[in-house]
């Protein structure tokens, strides 16, 4: 009897529990101690651009003879070219009249990364003694002298899969692309672009 009279005690307390008029009342806030700060929300996350860049419009072309260019025993190596093997040869990519005060120029490997390395030469000059090409652009800006900037990539292998292959741009100071291109050369051969500043 204990027993039941003290279950009947203790649901009659709860069921009181559940009567009570303060849990009805509306939820308050608690207030801020400086009233007068507000939520500061992180700015809109800028997307990168996905486009291509912009190319130049209708670029000047300069006029040379890559005949004439690659005479230079010297500085070029003779071509070595056999019956199915087109790369043993020096590479003419262009040359451009730009009024640019400085151009960027940008490469990477064009096929698969395969352990391909150059040397880049301004104006005759070794200006990157060794760069290991991969898939993402690797490059450096230069400043453009009045006339003629010649700028020199020369193949130091051939990495595991002939021949030594690249895809470049060129850029002008304002970001426009002079030229983009590929080359294909063969160890110890040059691809070469011309940059005329008038």
């Amino acid at each position: 009897m204990k027993r039941i009279l003290f279950l009947i005690t203790i649901a009659s307390i709860s069921l009181q529990g559940f009567a009570q008029d303060e849990l009805n009342k509306n939820h308050q806030s608690i207030q801020s101690k400086n009233p007068e700060k507000k939520e500061v929300l992180p700015p809109a996350e800028a997307l990168p651009n996905e486009e291509p860049p912009a190319l130049a419009k209708d670029p000047m072309v300069l006029k040379i003879n890559p005949d004439e260019l690659f005479n230079n025993n010297i500085f070029y190596k003779k071509e070595a070219n056999k019956e199915g093997i087109f790369y043993r040869r020096n590479e003419y990519l262009g040359g451009f009249i730009t009024k640019s005060f400085t151009s960027t120029i940008r490469y990477r490997d064009a096929a698969f990364v395969d352990g391909d390395k150059i040397k880049v030469y301004l104006n005759d000059k070794v200006i990157e003694p060794e760069v290991l090409l991969d898939g993402s652009y690797k490059g450096f800006k230069i400043n453009l002298v009045k006339g003629i900037n010649k700028i020199d990539f020369e193949a130091l292998n051939e990495g595991s899969a002939s021949p030594n292959t690249a895809e470049f741009q060129v850029y002008d100071d304002k970001g426009a692309v002079i030229e983009s291109s590929q080359w294909n050369v063969g160890t110890g051969y040059k691809a070469v672009i011309i940059l005329y500043k008038e």
